[in-house]
């Protein structure tokens, strides 16, 4: 990494972290690591198999039956307890915490069991029977806004919950004066940040004061504390929240905890004891909140030689099934930054924020980031391409010019400092474009296919509180009162023997919170490093706190530890006073340096800080007159700089911005479509780095995750809206191993508008990279479309084209998948040492059926043509417990039996038809199957290759038991196997 500046302090300065020593040694305290009462009960929740359905009825008098469950609660029981959520638009539609009436999404919650243990609570949702009547889906946002379309929430009577439109400078003569129009169409996809640790909770209720007591894994948290206050009906003085002292990463996505903290709120009240919730892996990958998916329509109006007089944007936001706070602040984040890092003066858009049969959306790194500069710099590359221009030319002439800093963009963000041009040909000189140029020749000359990519992006820190309020008019605006500002909050404590001890609202998930503000307070009280000692615990009910604080949009270089340097100086200047006092010298005179306070112009003549510092404690009788306490100083501070919208739509929508300036060169390997990373260069202006080697430690981590993005992670959905990404082997994400090692630049220019100087760096790759490798492979491919992410299957259609069709098709198509399934087929045969009459047998008794089905509990006979099973059946993670029924028809004694049957438990569901025949052998006989089956619900989300080997397992054991059977005289019955296999076993 290099850093243009070098410091004198301890901020500037790669201190060994604070918190590694606990965390590397297996001492760090999660969620799952507090204790709890004794008498506290596990929550286990039931979630929706279909992407859309009717909930007719849901019986839960089995799972109430089973010993060691408390209680099992259904979405009215929650709603009579709860308000609807907070909506974040002006809507006629409902948001509640668990499914009424209807689900929207496969993994919505739909009961909740309280038990003993979390294993008990399991096995009861698997006794709770839910009849759904399924609906049809839409999966589409361009869908989504067609007349036809299905509706989420009659209520509403359109699945668009939200549009505006906004104008800026004279964009309609810009575009009519313009020798070129130039436009991309981008669809970009879902994906999500993947924490270590997933969602966990425990809450008590207190009937006595109507007052509840919460422990989550927020990120923020206090954005959201007045969402879950209004939730569950209380004042904010009786929702108490606390986080852990650690946390296992978050980049955003821990914000959604907030509904299952009323859920697990509720569910403590009604079971009359603390609730405790873990969510398990595959609950995280299906039903936590994933990044939007948004369909961008951009369009430039642009000069000969390549500068852009004017944008046009045409943004529809796919907010999933509910639009929960804070959406869609995805959409209005960046809203004040929609020309870039470009000098763009007129501007056009238009955003519909649009609900589907998925997760509703939430926050996640970067997040509306990556959905802007991937349109953008796109098109900026299809610039330069259509018009024959150099594509670095064509971004230069673009940039922001130098000393036009504080520089006002279009739609009102204020850009506080830097040079971009300076950065920008830094990076070139010092990350070796040009060689990067000449190994492309090379490449090239010997076959190869080798692209550069370049993309230019401006990373904002430090979100303005109204922002969100720009998706309201002005006149909704005006009647709701205005929002604004980040406020952020410290609190500095000295005891009676001296030792400093910091406080801030901002839960940290891995930024090195207590290392920074030690070295922020000791560099400005003058005391080693290790004096300082911070403390990242949170409880609302105790510490200092705004709704406006946290940790999120890169908060915490910018606001939080600038927040501690303001409160540290207020305490430095009192104790100078105080010191003043003490050595007969003027306070100005007075300096702060290990450990000791003394006159600039006599070192010799000093007192010990703790002397000083304690006087407050020990003797507050002689401080001098007019000087305050030095026990504790808690300060709050937001910047002027962020306003309210104004009446035309303007908006500074973040504080601070950095700028990043990444190049990168890509390698194809034209057999498999395989990309390698050969060099990634990034620039970055984030301000004053005070800790250079956790900088480092942000911008690769975060290009870690934009690699996932851009080349292996997507949250995948069928057509009929069944979770198609549900385990770590569908959702693949990249490891060191993909994971190339990136050159990482600096440029510094301290931020005007912050204490420190700093600004946010934390996000900024989640932001550029992803476009960055795009413009890259379309580079090296000749391709202008390109979609993420960019696997090998997708590179290959970029390389050879799409694959046509097989020449010699199958001859029997398979039946088309219910609404929410995931459709299976198969076929084959196995020989079974019994005569086709004693086998055809065996498949008629229930008794035999039992015996030879995998996991069978129980078959009953209805008639000789119906039968009834109850059996658990898993595949990897996944394994639940099924209600089977199976019919026969088309009978041909002892030839062949047509079957058909569904199946339905708490982790899925499915339906299937499938044909035996049996043919004699030489006494022998060759049991043959062909089916075609679909499931859906958490079992379809384990995966195609999941799935079809559990689908051989479990036909394999139901035949060697059938064979067993048969050799001893007894027979076994591939019907109910048959349809285990294929629907609940397949799954």
């Amino acid at each position: 990494m290099s850093v243009n500046q070098e410091s004198t302090g301890l901020v500037g300065r790669s201190m060994p972290r604070v918190e590694d020593a606990a965390l590397l040694t297996g001492r760090g305290r999660y969620i799952d690591d507090l204790p709890t009462r004794r008498d506290t009960a596990h929550l286990a929740i039931l979630r929706s198999p279909h992407a859309h359905a009717e909930i007719r009825s849901i019986d839960t008098s089995k799972a109430l039956a089973l010993d060691g469950v408390h209680a099992v609660i259904t979405g009215d029981d929650v709603a009579s307890l709860t308000r609807s959520l907070t909506v974040g638009v002006k809507a006629n539609v409902e948001c509640w915490p668990m499914a009424r009436e209807r689900v929207r999404y496969v993994g919505e919650p739909v009961a909740l069991v309280v038990a003993e243990t979390r294993y008990l609570a399991e096995d009861a949702l698997d006794l709770i029977e839910v009849d759904y009547g399924v609906l049809p889906v839409v999966m589409d946002p361009k869908a989504a806004l067609q007349d036809e379309a299905p509706l989420l929430h009659p209520s509403l009577g359109s699945n668009c919950i939200s549009e505006r439109s906004f104008r800026y400078g004279d964009p309609e003569k810009a575009f009519s004066e313009a020798r070129h129009r130039i436009a991309v169409e981008i669809s970009y996809p879902r994906n999500s940040c993947t924490p270590i640790e997933t969602y966990g909770v425990i809450a008590e209720y207190d009937p006595g004061e109507d007052a509840y007591d919460v422990t989550a894994n927020f990120q923020g948290p206090f954005s959201i504390h007045a969402v879950v206050a209004l939730a569950l009906k209380v004042p904010g003085n009786r929702m108490r929240l606390r986080t852990p002292p650690d946390s296992g990463g978050s980049f955003g996505v821990k914000q959604g905890v907030f509904v299952y903290a009323i859920l697990a709120a509720v569910a403590a009240r009604i079971s009359g004891r603390p609730v405790k919730w873990i969510e398990d892996r595959l609950e995280h990958l299906m039903a936590s909140v994933s990044a939007t998916n948004r369909v961008t329509r951009l369009e430039a109006a642009v000069e000969p030689d390549g500068r852009v007089t004017a944008l046009s944007w045409d943004q529809i936001e796919d907010c999933g099934a509910h639009l929960r706070a804070p959406e869609p602040a995805t959409l209005y984040r960046m809203h004040g930054n929609m020309t870039g890092a470009y000098a763009i003066s007129n501007l056009a858009i238009r955003n519909r924020v649009v609900l589907t049969n998925k997760t509703p959306t939430g926050l996640n790194r970067g997040f509306g980031g990556p959905q802007i500069y991937y349109p953008l710099e796109r098109l900026m590359h299809r610039i330069a391409d259509e018009l024959g221009l150099d594509r670095l030319e064509v971004i230069r002439r673009n940039l922001v010019p130098s000393g036009a800093f504080p520089y006002r963009t279009a739609s009102g963000a204020l850009l506080d400092s830097g040079d971009y041009v300076a950065a920008f040909e830094a990076a070139l000189k010092d990350g070796g474009f040009d060689d990067l140029v000449e190994r492309r020749k090379r490449a090239r000359e010997a076959g190869k296919l080798y692209g550069i990519g370049l993309a230019a992006a401006v990373e904002p820190s430090v979100s303005n509180m109204g922002y969100i309020t720009t998706v309201l008019t002005p006149q909704e605006r005006a009647k709701a009162g205005p929002k604004n500002g980040a406020q952020a909050v410290a609190t500095i404590g000295i005891d009676p023997l001296g030792a400093v001890t910091v406080k801030v609202a901002s839960v940290p998930q891995g930024q090195g919170h207590r290392t920074v503000l030690a070295q922020v307070v000791a560099d400005r009280l003058g005391l080693p490093f290790e004096a300082v000692r911070v403390n990242t615990e949170l409880d609302t009910g105790r510490d200092a706190w705004s709704i406006a604080s946290g940790n999120y949009s890169s908060r915490f270089a910018a606001a939080v530890a600038g927040t501690a340097r303001l409160a540290a100086d207020r305490i430095r200047e009192r104790l100078a006073a105080i010191a003043a006092s003490q050595l007969n010298v003027e306070a100005a005179q007075v300096e702060f340096a290990g450990g000791r306070i003394f006159d600039r112009n006599n070192p010799d003549n000093s007192v010990s800080f703790n002397r000083v510092a304690a006087s407050s404690h020990w003797a507050p009788g002689t401080l001098p007159d007019g000087i305050g306490h030095t026990i504790r100083e808690t300060l709050f501070w937001t910047p002027e700089q962020l306003e309210a919208p104004t009446p035309v739509d303007g908006i500074n929508s973040s504080l601070c911005h950095g700028f990043i300036f990444d190049f990168c060169g890509i390698e194809i390997d034209p057999a498999t479509g395989a990309v390698r990373i050969d060099k990634y260069v990034t620039m970055h202006d984030c301000g004053r780095i005070l800790h250079p080697g956790m900088v480092e430690g942000q911008v690769r981590g975060a290009f870690a995750q934009a690699v996932g993005a851009a080349l292996f992670e997507e949250y995948a959905y069928g057509e009929d809206g069944s979770f198609l990404s549900g385990t770590l082997a569908d959702y693949l994400m990249p490891t060191v191993m993909e994971t190339p090692e990136p050159v990482i630049l600096h440029y510094e220019s301290p931020s005007p508008f912050t204490p420190l100087g700093a600004k946010g760096v934390g996000e900024g790759n989640c932001m550029s990279t992803p476009v960055c490798i795009a413009n890259a492979i379309a580079d090296a491919t000749g391709a202008s479309d390109i979609t993420l992410p960019l696997s090998p299957g997708r590179i290959a259609d970029l390389i050879f084209g799409e694959e046509k069709p097989s020449s010699n098709p199958q001859a029997r198509k398979p039946a088309k998948a219910r609404p929410g399934e995931r459709q299976l087929t198969g076929e084959g045969s196995a020989t079974v040492a019994a005569s086709r009459e004693a086998v055809w047998k065996m498949l008629l008794d229930p008794a035999t059926l039992e015996a030879i089905i995998p996991g069978a509990h129980g078959v009953e006979k209805v008639s000789d043509t119906h039968f009834r099973a109850d059996v658990t059946l898993g595949v990897g993670p996944v394994k639940g417990r099924y209600r089977a029924e199976i019919k026969l028809s088309d009978m041909v004694e002892p030839e062949a039996v047509t079957l058909s049957g569904s199946t339905q438990g708490a982790l899925g569901f499915g339906s299937g038809v499938g044909r035996i025949t049996l043919t004699d052998a030489d006494g022998k006989t060759v049991v043959g199957y062909r089916y075609e089956a679909g499931i859906g619900g958490k079992v379809a989300s384990v995966g195609g290759r999941l799935l079809d080997g559990a689908a051989r397992v479990v036909i394999g054991q139901f035949f060697q038991a059938l064979a067993r059977h048969a050799g001893g005289g007894s027979g076994g019955g591939g019907i109910l196997a048959r349809l285990k296999a294929l629907l609940g076993g397949r799954s």
